[in-house]
């Protein structure tokens, strides 16, 4: 029989796993994005400096897509194999080492350190859903609330502080892009402490997975196609809606600035969403909300004229924005039933969501060449939304990937 001191004790090191682990979750999510989106504000000093025509420096933001497309297949393989937290390990010092590679001055190290960037936060993208589901079973929402929001806002600082770091306090392109690895390096550290966990079978084998691909799940190519969507919509409008805007009528300076403004003004429904969508017996109320939303203001900045209906509708589209990635995230968790099929379902989502993401911004921008007119891209967006919503009714029902009935989370 354990003595009450040691009951206790247990339960004081139970606890301290718990916090070590929620830290090391923020950490990691501190780094999703901006080493990426740093970039895009310097675009212009690095084509310079490097000597790359517009089609070069334009792959520079379109290959962290393209290794998170790749390397989300990859993940969960090797998540099963070794286990979760320690290829997040791997990850985050892959991300160091594409940092620090990207300091060198040179095409070849940009777009090197540049793919590793890709790769190492592709597999935390992947493998982050997986081990909520696995150390907080009852309360996917929040923790993934909480994760998606800090995701959010240090995407918004990756591309708020590039221009005053690099011309205000003079570090210039390279120092401005090497100073993330001053939060990467914290990251990987404060996540040594998972790499204490025993591999266990079922890190390395789940036979329903096994027995029943993820692939063959009808369930799971809804929540993948309401992912790819939602990405394909996000990163479309961060490219164009500017140009999209300026079509309606306001200036380049100001159409950047609402791109600020449509993040901004989504943030407290990233936090939310998550929580609210464990709170149902099925998520297709939010699902229709971000339908609505999305198509009201893309209505709006489709008929409208004005700065202020203007700002209202690119909010209405930031809010819907927001819900819907952070949403997509928690499917990943509330659709399966163990952390292997939610990293499996994971991976199989952003692999295609990050392909559509790829994807979108070269079509939008052929679409505008070969029209001359913003009406065509906005009409396409909402047509995306029919189709994103109609697969998110599917990916909201009350069941996991291999068809099991599940009560809502408390």
């Amino acid at each position: 029989m354990r003595t009450k001191s040691q009951r206790n004790f247990q339960s004081k090191y139970i606890d301290m796993k718990k916090v070590l682990s929620i830290i090391g979750i923020i950490f990691v999510a501190f780094n999703l994005r901006p080493a990426i989106t740093s970039v895009g504000p310097l675009i212009s000093s690095i084509k310079v400096d490097v000597g790359l025509s517009n089609a070069a420096a334009g792959f520079i933001t379109t290959l962290p897509l393209v290794a998170f497309a790749v390397f989300s297949f990859l993940a969960p393989r090797l998540g099963q194999r070794f286990g979760l937290e320690r290829i997040v390990f791997v990850g985050l010092l892959t991300l160091i080492a594409g940092i620090l590679i990207r300091f060198i001055s040179m095409t070849f190290t940009l777009f090197a350190g540049t793919a590793l960037i890709g790769i190492g936060i592709a597999i935390s993208n992947v493998l982050l859903p997986g081990i909520v589901k696995e150390k907080y079973p009852e309360k996917v929402g929040l923790v993934t609330a909480v994760y998606t929001t800090c995701m959010s806002i240090f995407s918004a600082i990756g591309t708020g502080l590039s221009i005053p770091l690099a011309n205000d306090f003079g570090l210039g392109w390279e120092k401005t892009l090497v100073c993330w690895v001053l939060l990467a390096i914290p990251a990987a550290i404060v996540w040594l402490p998972q790499l204490r966990k025993p591999a266990q079978v079922e890190d390395v084998k789940t036979p329903a997975l096994q027995e029943n691909p993820i692939w063959r799940s009808p369930i799971a190519w809804q929540v993948t196609i309401f992912m790819g969507l939602q990405s394909f919509l996000f990163y479309s409008m961060i490219a164009w809606l500017p140009e999209i805007l300026s079509g309606r009528g306001l200036s380049i300076s100001t159409a950047g600035w609402m791109v600020s403004v449509m993040q901004l003004t989504g943030l407290p429904m990233t936090f939310l969403t998550p929580v609210l969508a464990t709170r149902f017996k099925n998520q297709r109320g939010i699902i229709g909300m971000i339908g609505c939303l999305y198509t009201t203001g893309l209505l709006g900045v489709l008929f409208g004229s004005g700065i202020p209906l203007l700002t209202l509708s690119v909010m209405l589209i930031g809010i819907g924005q927001a819900s819907s990635i952070s949403l997509a995230l928690t499917l990943l968790g509330l659709r399966a039933d163990n952390a292997q099929q939610s990293a499996a379902l994971s991976g199989m989502s952003q692999s295609i969501g990050y392909s559509l993401a790829a994807v979108g911004p070269v079509l939008i921008g052929i679409l505008l060449d070969v029209t001359a007119s913003v009406t065509v891209p906005l009409l396409l967006f909402i047509a995306v939304i029919v189709v994103m919503v109609a697969a998110g009714l599917g990916a909201g029902r009350n069941q996991t990937v291999f068809q099991q009935d599940r009560a809502p989370l408390r």
